[in-house]
């Protein structure tokens, strides 16, 4: 059975870190490209991260570009978020997702979406 589960989210104040996990059961980590997603109240959602499933390459939206990495352990069949400086606009119920393995992370092909995990909540305040 295919599944993706999200932990690690939380509080932080701003400035801090925190790493998102998203372990996969049912598929090795080159089947698929894992995406990160967040939805925040009122907004629409947004593609984060991506590291594709061919060759582990990595893309970023402009708004984490130098702040958020991604990258995936194959042993634990998990990819990780690290997410550093966090600001008051990164706040939302985070998503990891899983695409096919090439097309996927170009531009976040949300409708190619496979699977998707639960949501962690990341929340930033002081």
């Amino acid at each position: 059975q295919v599944k993706l589960v999200e932990s690690g989210g939380g509080l932080v104040q701003p400035g801090r870190s925190l790493r998102l996990s998203c372990a996969v059961f049912g598929f090795t980590l080159d089947y698929y490209a894992i995406g990160w997603f967040r939805h925040a109240p009122g907004k629409e959602r947004e593609g984060v991260s991506c590291i594709s499933g061919s060759d582990g390459s990595t893309h970023y939206a402009d708004s984490v570009k130098g702040r958020f990495t991604i990258s995936r352990d194959f042993a634990s069949k998990t990819v990780y978020l690290q997410m550093n400086s966090l600001e008051v606009e990164d706040p939302a119920v985070y998503y990891c997702a899983a695409g096919p393995p090439v097309d996927y992370c170009s531009n976040f092909n949300v409708p190619t979406t496979r699977h998707w995990g639960q949501g962690t909540q990341v929340t930033v305040s002081s």
